[in-house]
This record gives structure tokens, sequence and C-alpha cells, in this order.
């Protein structure tokens, strides 16, 4: 994982996904669309759409498809959002009881105009879910609410099963990465969400390939164990649109297995660590995994 001056021109077979238009597939389209709702899935163009969709799921994006940040890897819009819609957490719960879902994941974008950051809305969310679903599992992908405390204590008192911020890159790559982000305000981000309650598990990613070293990223996942983190996952940058960071190296899945190897050596509960790995990438599985082996 070296910076490079020649960029890679070709993807790699491993990271090529068939495209898989399912009758589940269309199901799941039709649910979001008769919902209107938002999913990661389609504003971040993550390759694994087609699986997961197939496969009866997906991961919800709250609070509108405009963020107010200009991270450099990251192909939802930009912009100024429209106000919140007071009806979505209950269409949300609607469309993951009409999808079976047991295990539902919450994103949202950056809402730095809202005077909560969009902490009640998460949270009214979460509420809404184990009142439509009982027993339901709900992890939250969050942003970093500007790092404000009382933003992560109303989220938390909603009691999301896993709370997870990803730091995405290494400090050294943040200005060109995430402007407007800070590696040691969403680290704090984490940090926090523990001492607020050290019952919910924490979890976090990187994307590799952007052009951090073997170095950084075991740095980083140091920093994480060092604040507790429980669970991580482990990526390979994929540039969605020629808008984004161009891609400075496609990491081996040898690579990523013996990353994975150190990252348990560490003491992380769970490590997902693989070149198609995303943050909500079989979620459900990482989380009962978890369960399983603290048991």
């Amino acid at each position: 994982m070296e910076i490079t001056d020649e960029l890679p021109t070709r993807l790699p077979e491993w990271l090529k996904k068939s495209v898989l238009n399912t009758e589940e597939n269309r199901g799941v389209r039709k649910i979001l669309k008769e919902q209107r709702l938002n999913t990661i899935c389609e504003s971040g163009r993550c390759p694994n759409k087609g699986e997961c969709w197939a496969s009866g799921t997906a991961t919800f994006m709250l609070m509108g498809a405009v963020c107010t940040r200009t991270c450099q890897f990251c192909a939802v819009n930009k912009g100024k959002p429209q106000p919140l819609e007071a009806d979505e957490p209950m269409r949300v719960a609607v469309a993951a009881k009409n999808m079976n879902l047991r295990h539902v994941v919450l994103t949202s974008v950056n809402r730095d105009e809202l005077p909560d950051q969009g902490a009640n809305h998460f949270a009214d969310t979460i509420k809404t879910l184990y009142e439509t679903i009982p027993g339901v599992a709900v992890e939250i992908l969050t942003p970093d609410f500007q790092g404000r405390r009382e933003c992560l204590e109303i989220v938390l008192a909603a009691k999301p099963s896993v709370f997870n911020h990803n730091v995405e890159t290494v400090p050294r790559l943040y200005k060109k990465v995430r402007p407007g982000s800070k590696y040691d305000r969403s680290l704090a981000v984490l940090s926090m969400a523990k001492e607020i309650d050290a019952t919910i598990p924490t979890k976090s990613g990187l994307m590799l390939g952007l052009g951090e070293t073997k170095e950084e990223v075991l740095q980083v996942m140091a920093d994480l164990r060092s604040i507790d983190c429980d669970f991580l996952t482990l990526g390979q940058y994929m540039r969605p649109t020629r808008d984004q960071l161009p891609v400075q190296r496609y990491v081996t899945p040898e690579e990523f297995e013996e990353l994975a190897d150190l990252a348990e050596g560490m003491g992380f509960k769970t490590v997902h660590s693989g070149p198609l790995v995303r943050s909500s990438y079989h979620a459900k599985e990482v989380y009962q995994d978890s369960k399983l082996a603290s048991v």
C-alpha cells in the first residue's frame, strides 16, 4: 500500500461483479420507490448494490440526497439540502417491514445546517423501527455531528444495536479526501460513543487504495483499538465517477487477508476485510458473528 506515480487503468478481476436483475432486486426497488426513500446503495454508487438488493436488503440514507460536505471520494450530491420530512422515519419502518428485514442499516448525508445535525431524526427513525418491527436490530452509520456530544447522546439514547462512524482514510490524506472533516474529531466521536453507552458496540472502517501506506493503516487500526472500537471494515476505494478522486492502487485480496489477521491480533471483535467490503456489506452477519463470539 504505497503511493505510486503510475495510476491503475484496468479494474482487477476480483472487483468485477455481475449485474443481478432478480425478482428480489425488483421488489426492493419497488418498495423504495413506493416509500420515496434514498439509499447509499444508489446515491453512493455502491458496487454491491445488485447483490444486496437481490438478497432483499438495502441501506437507507436519511435526510435527503444532498450532503453539506464535499468529500472527494463520495458520489452523493453536494449542496443545499431540502427540509427534513417528518414522516420519513415511518416510511423507513414500513419499507423495512415490507422487506422482512431483521437487521436494518441507517446512514445519512451530513446536515451541518441543522441545529442538532439531524440527531433527533436519527433517533426518531430508530425508535419507529423498534416500535414497528419488534426484535429488529438497527445499525447506524452516522456523520461526525461536528463532534458535538449532545447530538451523540440523543442518538445513543435511542439504543441502536451498533454505532458506526467511519474514519475513512489515514490522517495524512484527510485534507484531500475529506475536506470539512477531521481525523481527530472522528476518533473523538467513536470515543464519546463508548463513554456515553459502553453497551453499544462501535464500528469504523477505512477505504484503501487512496495513497496510504501499510504503516499508516496499522496506526489507524491501533488508534481505533485505543478507544475500544469493536468492529472494523476494510475495503477497496473504487472511483464512483470521474468527478471523484482517482484510485492510486488496487489492493490485492491477499493483502486484505493479511490486514484482517493483524487487526484480529489487535483485539477487534469482528473484522470484515476484502476488496468489495463496505460499511454495511453483510452487516447482519458481522453483527451476529460478534454476538456469537461474545457468548
